[in-house]
């Protein structure tokens, strides 16, 4: 067979859908991974999103205030530790648009930074987003930052947080899991499964099942322990970052947690409105 006869099937079988990929083609599974935003990806960002869709967003809206406080008082002044100070994180926090468990419930208080891993991620990603930059001890608008904040750039901006969140924010750096981009690469194939299974609860484990059915190479990055199986370890590493750390602290599932509260795998999932106020499968 010529290589020019070898090449044509590869291009043909790369367009066929498969049922390891949910009905998804290779190309378009390659797309999501590498290029989620990209002309060839199934998943795309509506261009109409309402005010009120953003405004249902906890992590956009708590990006949007912490852009705002600066841009109050021109600078935040940096721990030494380079730290948001315990002024601003409860400024923050007090919207209660994402809550910390073990602050809600007086396990611990919210005095440094690192006690919320949503504001330590907030501080971190809108860093990347080239909205804010720091300086001498402090953090300051750029330029960028400053046309951001205009009321008709909400839509420039949550497209531009999101894809840092997604792109270029370590997902891996809030817990002590593999390095390696569990959940996060791929995320796109999450937000596809949830738009053909979200309509109803479904378990965590559900959605684990499928994505390690579609990437069996990430369960290689869990080790046999005894106190727990490596399929039960990279489910609660995915889950709690696509579902605790991502998809909920966007607004675009709704979590029930079950008990114990550590098994990850047993909390159930629903899509929210949002997800479907904010994106479409081509």
């Amino acid at each position: 067979m010529k290589q020019q006869d070898l090449e044509s099937i590869r291009l043909l079988v790369n367009k066929i859908p498969l049922d390891d990929f949910c009905g998804l083609t290779p190309n378009e599974v390659h797309s999501l991974l590498y290029d989620t935003f990209g002309d060839n990806s199934p998943l795309k960002i509506k261009a109409d999103i309402s005010n009120q869709t953003f405004d249902s967003i906890p992590f956009f809206r708590l990006t949007e205030e912490f852009l705002k406080i600066i841009q109050r008082g021109r600078f935040i002044k940096l721990t030494q530790l380079g730290a948001l100070p315990k002024k601003t994180l409860h400024e923050l926090y007090n919207h209660r648009l994402i809550t910390e468990y073990v602050i809600e419930f007086g396990i611990s208080k919210l005095t440094r930074e690192i006690d919320s891993a949503a504001l330590t991620s907030l501080h971190i990603n809108t860093q990347l987003t080239g909205a804010i930059k720091k300086s001498n001890g402090k953090l300051t608008l750029t330029k960028q930052g400053e046309k951001l904040l205009q009321s008709d750039k909400r839509h420039e901006l949550f497209r531009l947080t999101l894809q840092t969140f997604t792109d270029k924010f370590n997902w891996s750096y809030n817990d002590g899991y593999s390095e390696h981009p569990i959940g996060q690469l791929g995320w796109g194939f999450t937000v596809y499964l949830l738009f053909q299974f979200g309509s109803q609860p479904q378990a965590a484990q559900f959605y684990a099942d499928k994505y390690l059915k579609a990437f069996p190479m990430f369960l290689r990055y869990f080790p046999q322990e005894s106190l727990g199986t490596p399929q039960r370890d990279f489910t609660t590493c995915y889950s709690l970052r696509t579902f605790d750390r991502f998809l909920e602290w966007f607004g675009f599932v709704d979590i029930e947690k079950q008990k114990p509260i550590l098994d990850k795998g047993k909390s159930i999932i629903k899509r929210t409105n949002a997800l479907a106020q904010t994106f479409y499968i081509q």
